[in-house]
């Protein structure tokens, strides 16, 4: 994939661009190229880490806000996962801004930094006596925070490549960011054989074990990124043509440079994307947040089961994804970016359709709180929540199955396994092929001026997905179940291709809006 990825980088930008032809020396120098393609490729990984960041403890998150604060529900679950992305959606246009007038490496350094101290905290979340759910939230929260950086990695690509290289980067990109958010898991899933136990530090009241152990992972990682950032990292712009161009963030300026060129961005373009890529972090963020709690109601699995399978399946979405990246650079010059993103959405609907509950077959319930119990003269939906919420101290095991107090859990039909594994191969399809052609879409109709600030408000948008999606399938899962939630994501993205459907023809690149480059 790696050696795919480079030379999609190194395709010729205007005819023979080999080292040393005439062409070459016009419009950059060697060791500038090499230079331009070393900082992108830094900024990859940074993606990466970003993503991983958020999803890295997206399957363990449930079993450990269950285990180190029992006052915790599934619409606190909610909250804790939204929280990361409230904390990108705030951070993303500030960093976004400071990046159009300051060096990048300042704000991409002090947000690593924040997420290196956010993983700390959570790491010892368990350590205070009371209102631990709180403290996850918060670290969480910095977590996402430190994540702004997202809009400094974008707007830096796309300012530092041409219109001809930006598709290939811009697509290396999104899949470095998408694979960050379907291997995150993967870790978990290793760091699973640890233990909810594991091995404790007493000296420093460090705990070991499944769920700490990813964001330890995470902290060294973001230390490593910030040396790598220092010693690699050199600031380049270039405009669509592949011409250096004047940049403040530029360390030394050439006479050879170039002014950006003038014109106006199609807003109704910009906006239109906005939304488009909203829908698509809303559709994908929900279903990782509905993994756990749905596995272990339909399934009757454990927390560790959950986390483990849940894992195991995420980690095939990864191998999936690889596919669909290498086909999507090739697939994009042939039927373009637009008709891709329309496909991916496609592939999106018919994969929550198919999850919708069928059949006669029910869930395991939780019944054991029901045994040697008096029923007093109250209603049924009344007895089940009752004695759900009461101490369960004498039970030497975890109860398994649909929850009780989920009254749909009672007459709704169950998900098959192979029902859902379906599904999610199809959504895996289309997460990250509407990702890609989401981001390199808006990267073209902004065109060669600087990003930082219309990043920011698209990695915003993305953000405000990632927070509403947890908390809106968490709600509408607990209260009506998985037939009302799937139903309403099945809406949703009819809604979306029907807006794809009217805008279609304004989503171009600003080069070919203006004539100066021919489609």
């Amino acid at each position: 994939m790696a050696s795919l990825g480079i030379q999609a980088e190194q395709e010729p930008l205007l005819g023979d661009r080999t080292p040393g032809s005439r062409e070459w020396e016009i419009i950059e120098t060697e060791e500038h190229y090499k230079s331009r393609w070393r900082s992108i490729r830094i900024l990859y990984l940074t993606m990466f880490l970003s993503s991983v960041g958020f999803s890295i403890v997206i399957m363990s998150i449930w079993p450990y806000l269950q285990k180190i604060d029992q006052t915790a529900d599934a619409s606190f679950l909610g909250w804790v996962i939204a929280s990361f992305s409230l904390g990108q959606m705030v951070a993303s246009p500030v960093f976004g801004l400071w990046s159009n007038y300051r060096p990048r490496k300042e704000p991409l350094i002090v947000s690593i930094l924040i997420s290196v101290a956010a993983n700390c905290l959570y790491a010892y979340v368990h350590v205070p006596a009371s209102h631990n759910k709180y403290y996850m939230l918060v670290a969480r929260g910095l977590v996402g925070f430190g994540s702004g950086n997202v809009a400094v990695v974008r707007s830096y690509i796309a300012g530092a490549t041409s219109l001809q290289e930006r598709t290939n980067s811009m697509a290396n990109t999104s899949a470095c960011q998408a694979l960050g958010f379907i291997l995150g898991p993967v870790f978990q899933t290793c760091f699973a054989l640890i233990g909810e136990k594991g091995v404790t530090w007493e000296t420093i009241k460090l705990q070991i074990n499944m769920y700490t152990a990813p964001v330890l992972l995470g902290a060294f990682l973001g230390v490593l990124n910030i040396l790598l950032i220092l010693i690699i990292l050199r600031e380049h712009r270039v405009d669509d043509s592949g011409r250096q161009c004047k940049n403040i963030n530029f360390e030394e300026a050439s006479a050879d440079e170039v002014q950006v060129p003038q014109g106006n961005v199609d807003q109704v373009a910009v906006v239109t994307t906005n939304v488009l890529f909203f829908v698509v972090l809303f559709i994908f963020a929900l279903f990782e947040t509905i993994v756990t709690p749905l596995t272990m109601d339909m399934y009757a699995w454990t927390r560790e089961q959950a986390v483990l399978y849940g894992g195991i399946i995420l980690a095939a979405l990864g191998v999936e994804a690889v596919i669909i990246f290498m086909g999507i650079k090739l697939l994009s010059k042939k039927i373009g970016e637009r008709a891709i993103l329309l496909g991916g959405l496609i592939f999106a609907w018919v994969g929550f359709f198919i999850l919708l509950p069928w059949g006669n077959q029910f869930p395991k319930i939780q019944w054991e709180d029901l045994h040697n119990n008096s029923i007093p003269n109250t209603t049924f939906g009344e007895i089940i929540i009752t004695l759900w919420r009461s101490p369960r101290a004498d039970h030497s095991e975890e109860p398994i199955g649909c929850p009780a107090e989920q009254a749909w859990c009672l007459y709704t039909p169950m998900i098959h396994l192979a029902q859902f594994l379906t599904s999610t191969v199809l959504i895996g399809i289309g997460y990250p092929s509407c990702n890609v052609m989401s981001y390199t879409l808006y990267s073209k109709i902004l065109g060669p001026k600087p990003q930082g600030v219309y990043m920011g408000w698209l990695t915003a948008s993305g953000s405000a997905a990632r927070i509403l999606g947890p908390v809106f399938i968490s709600q509408v899962y607990t209260s009506w179940g998985p037939r009302w939630a799937f139903s309403l994501v099945c809406g949703i993205v009819v809604l979306t291709i029907t807006l794809l459907g009217v805008v279609y023809k304004r989503l171009i690149a600003f080069s070919i809006r203006h004539g100066r480059i021919q489609e």
